[in-house]
């Protein structure tokens, strides 16, 4: 394997102590790797579990594949910023392939790699042809291979083939197949990098790419190679994050882009080329695997936990920094001689030492946490689709001041609309020593597998506002989406007197609740063949989102008369762009009850919202997981009612 370790300034502080300090910055992320787990172990006694450790495993499995495509490119001096879209874009092709045009499964498989493949080869043209930066190229394909990815699909996960969903099982009921998948591809990293032609012309490059190319390396057409692998590795990982999902999401990985190469640069990795190792990126992924594990079991909130990885990156860096400067000269990868085979042997002894004493050190915190007598109060997780949205902000609230009320120690995570982060969660949940789980979907489907999970551990799990398919849960708590988008067809139409033109602003592609609250409206519309409706565009339920789709929509669309919008984020948006037409000439619509949008339902700007009382939803959730927790009997379906609130009823709406 090829290696970046450095060797200490002459003059440098000798005996043990220089001894230990050169140590310790040779091997940075290894080192905070150990005091992670240490101190993860002293804190919470439900981490150093065996289920727990192999959920870290698999969930670095996909942020490590990715990374190790991305080491190939960092080492060279190049960046990749369209792993994630590339990712999500292979399992969409897979996916699509094998059900919806039919193709057999393993061609499928050949075409969805082919498809990453192609995709590194078209960054690499661009990068060493076109002449365009890496990141300009990487970020426009980021671009095209998720609008890609959302065509295929139209917005909507496809389901997985079976035989290829296996990727994301256990062999023997225990070992996770990512686990396996992530080490193989560590090792062709390894063996790239180290023993191959190809390795020593990305660190040649990423040295002096000038020097290199004098030297008689073919720079242009290696670079295609190079990014080329990035594409190979990135198609892996989106099919093992699809496996564990059982379903191609379109919206799956964003932003993992930006993990893979925190993880590089964690590893030890300089973005400035010319060193870079697999064993450092797979320590980089599982310290970002650690730290959110540890932070989930530990109740840290959601907020706090991207702090924190922040803080950490940042760390990494400024300790890269100082060690280079603690350094006198990097060894070429791969080269021969005593002295180097010295530094392996080293470098190996280090691991085995560390290895030992990471050891004795969690074997001793292990002791202190098995003679605890556990907790004090009933423990539920909350897991929720995302807390960039006030709908499920209040959600949250409803659920905290239930869980107080009865003395129930409440953990809340935010998915951040990523099914494969709340599937993370929801292990994180299952290792734990908790009574019950409470969980809103990002994606029904894609929350299955996790579920399924939990039901083999023998914890309750209860959903809250969308259904969790093809897995048990004890109770569903929710308002009925469909329902909810015909009784809002059914208002606006009304307004309007049954005739005129209307648009609807949708929300993120691909998440359950737009779908069925679009589909509830359209089938509320059938009713009112005078309204017409003359676009539809999604604005991700956001309201900035939601301000500027509409303003576009109003230069094609000027006369519309009704809006109807799938959540109140993207109305209020709406009503911003229509200024004083909002509520006098153009009647719009939205959804949720937020106190937000009841207070433009109250100065009559909107003319009604869908409102669903998500306090309530909360409130009655942690009540339902408490009584499953105890094994008391509880309601396979718990409706709350939704309410078309306007301002003739605002008054007595509490939501």
């Amino acid at each position: 394997m090829a290696t970046d370790t450095l060797k200490s300034k002459p003059g440098a502080q000798g005996g043990a102590t220089g001894g230990l300090r050169r140590l310790l910055l040779d091997n940075g992320a290894l080192t905070a790797l150990i005091v992670l787990v240490v101190a993860m172990s002293a804190l919470s006694g439900d981490f150093l579990t065996a289920d727990n450790l192999l959920n870290v495993g698999v969930q670095a499995a996909v942020t490590a594949i990715l990374a190790f495509g991305v080491t190939f490119v960092i080492v060279s001096a190049g960046i990749d910023l369209s792993v994630g879209s590339v990712a999500a874009l292979s399992a969409t092709v897979l996916a699509w392939s094998a059900t919806e045009a039919g193709i057999p499964v393993a061609l499928a498989v050949l075409l969805a790699v082919a498809t990453g493949i192609v995709c590194g080869l078209v960054n690499g043209f661009l990068v060493s042809y076109g002449k365009l930066p890496p990141f300009i190229a990487t970020l426009a394909m980021l671009s095209v291979a998720r609008g890609l990815s959302l065509v295929i699909s139209q917005g909507s996960p496809i389901a997985f083939p079976d035989s290829v969903s296996h990727l994301g099982d256990t062999l023997g009921g225990w070992l996770p197949v990512p686990v396996l998948v992530m080490v193989v591809m560590g090792l062709l990293t390894a063996f790239v990098l180290g023993r191959t032609y190809i390795g020593r012309s990305m660190y040649a490059i990423g040295g002096n790419e000038e020097a290199a190319r004098l030297s008689g390396l073919r720079v242009k057409k290696q670079k295609l190679a190079i990014y080329a692998f990035s594409g190979l590795f990135a198609a892996a990982a989106g099919i093992v994050l699809a496996s564990r999902l059982a379903s191609a999401q379109p919206q799956a990985a964003q932003g993992y882009e930006l993990d893979a190469i925190a993880a590089v640069v964690i590893g030890g990795a300089s973005l400035a080329g010319g060193t870079g190792k697999a064993s450092g990126t797979l320590i980089g992924a599982l310290i970002l695997a650690v730290l959110r594990n540890g932070l989930n079991l530990l109740s840290v909130s959601a907020f706090w936990q991207q702090v924190v990885i922040g803080v950490v990156i940042a760390l990494a860096v400024l300790f890269d920094t100082v060690r280079r400067k603690a350094g006198a000269t990097t060894p070429a990868a791969g080269a021969s001689g005593g002295g180097n085979s010295g530094n392996k042997a080293r470098q190996a002894l280090t691991y085995v030492i560390a290895a030992v004493v990471a050891v004795a050190v969690v074997g001793a915190t292990s002791l202190l946490h098995s003679g605890s007598s556990g907790a004090d109060k009933p423990k539920i997780g909350l897991s929720l689709s995302t807390l960039n949205n006030p709908f499920f902000v209040q959600i949250r609230d409803g659920a905290e001041e239930e869980a107080k009320k009865l003395g129930v120690d409440l953990t809340v995570t935010d998915a951040q609309n990523d099914a494969s982060q709340q599937a993370n969660q929801l292990q994180n949940f299952t290792s734990g020593s908790l009574s019950a789980v409470v969980v809103n979907p990002v994606d029904s489907d894609a929350a299955g597998p996790s579920v399924r999970g939990a039901n083999q551990a023998g914890i309750p799990v209860i959903a809250v506002d969308r259904g969790v398919n093809k897995a048990d849960t004890s109770a569903l708590v929710a308002s009925d989406n469909v329902e909810g988008g015909a009784l809002g067809a059914k208002a606006l139409a009304e307004k309007l007197g049954g005739k005129g033109t209307i648009v609807i602003l949708q929300g993120q592609a691909g998440t359950s609740a737009s779908r069925e609250r679009g589909a509830g409206f359209a089938e509320g519309l059938k009713a009112y063949p005078g309204i017409k409706v003359v676009a539809k565009q999604p604005a991700d339920f956001d309201r900035t989102k939601g301000l500027d789709v509409m303003t576009n929509l109003l230069q094609a669309h000027p006369d519309i008369d009704g809006v109807f919008a799938e959540n109140d984020e993207m109305a209020l948006g709406a009503i911003k762009a229509l200024g004083s037409k909002a509520g006098t000439s153009v009647q719009v619509v939205g959804f949720d009850g937020t106190p937000d949008g009841l207070k433009a339902v109250r100065a009559g700007t909107l003319y009604a919202s869908v409102a669903q009382q998500p306090s309530e939803l909360g409130r009655i959730a942690v009540r339902n997981a408490l009584r499953a927790a105890e094994d008391e009997k509880v309601g396979k379906m718990v409706k709350v009612p939704v309410k078309v609130v306007t301002k003739e009823n605002v008054a007595g709406f509490e939501g």
